[in-house]
């Protein structure tokens, strides 16, 4: 059987939050079998939880936020593709703000710290949706064309398309595909980190966003070059944060996902109503497990990193 998964113990990171600036604890707690994955505000005087799922996502404004009872989480989808990336079924996020931590902007601390924790198999069959049936949302016409479409595929594919018309990015991949059976999450992804440009830094401050941000947690670019002095870790690191943001945005359906996905210029709210549009149609996917391991895609039976 290919079975659920959870930490083996309990785990702590400190930071601050990207957009908010404010300092955050975040403590992360294993978790029976079919408990999935939930928020939990231990700051307000009543603490509040937050399950995972695709309804629970509130405002994708520069990031994924999750909210209920009118507490929110800012920011989650880093931490989320760290999740999936590793395979994480079962987990209890406590936090101290209204933000995760952004660390280094990427989701590498993140897969750290899940394996330092080390990760535990359960006794229940761990649950994917399997698409069915071609499911896409499409925005716009021409140069302001964005769309996201899910496939079937016996396994977890994904291929990314940005379009900025700026030198630094220009001069690397704008288009990469990631396949869970082929690739490596932890190498091939998670230290892709988060991108802006100084141009906008202002206009987001003036609204309160990006309150956190500097060049020890993102790529920062000027209008003609990366400022970074460590430069790129990839050397197509924007394309691939994007396809670790789409991880992290699609894993907030709750449960790991059988398909092939594909997006041109998308971002966290079409990934969001694609998610939707998908629960929306009931025939365009089903439930999944697998008693025989054998069967099971290549990249999902692995033993679980950290043991």
């Amino acid at each position: 059987m290919l079975e659920q998964r959870t930490i083996q113990t309990l785990t702590r990171a400190v930071g601050m939050g990207l957009h908010s600036g404010q300092r955050v604890e975040m403590t992360l707690h294993p978790a029976p079998a079919d408990t999935g994955i939930v928020f939990r505000r231990i700051d307000l005087p009543e603490p509040v939880q937050i399950p995972i799922t695709a309804q629970a996502v509130v405002d994708t404004r520069m990031a994924s936020t999750i909210g209920a009872q009118g507490a929110k989480v800012h920011t989650v989808e880093h931490l989320m593709s760290a999740l999936c990336g590793l395979g994480i079924d079962n987990i209890v996020i406590d936090i101290t703000a209204e933000e995760v931590p952004i660390l280094d902007g990427s989701s590498s601390s993140f897969v750290f710290l899940l394996q330092s924790a080390g990760v535990q198999l359960q006794k229940a069959p761990k649950k994917f949706i399997r698409i069915l049936q071609p499911v896409e949302v499409r925005e716009g016409e021409g140069q302001q064309l964005k769309w996201a479409r899910f496939e079937p595929y016996h396994g977890f594919k994904l291929r990314f398309e940005i379009d900025f018309a700026h030198p630094a990015v220009d001069n690397t991949g704008q288009s990469f595909e990631f396949d869970w059976a082929s690739g490596d999450y932890s190498r091939d992804i998670a230290r892709a980190r988060t991108f802006g440009f100084t141009r906008d830094v202002e206009m987001l401050r003036t609204n309160g966003l990006a309150l956190g941000g500097g060049l020890d947690n993102a790529i920062v670019m000027d209008d003609y070059k990366v400022l970074n002095s460590d430069g790129l870790r990839y050397d197509d690191e924007f394309v691939k944060h994007k396809i670790l943001d789409a991880i992290g945005d699609l894993y907030l359906i709750g449960h790991p996902i059988l398909g092939a996905y594909s997006a041109f210029r998308s971002g966290h709210a079409m990934n969001n109503q694609l998610l939707r549009a998908l629960q929306a149609q009931e025939n365009a996917w089903e439930w999944a497990t697998f008693t025989d391991t054998r069967q099971a895609p290549p990249g999902f039976s692995a033993a679980p990193l950290g043991w």
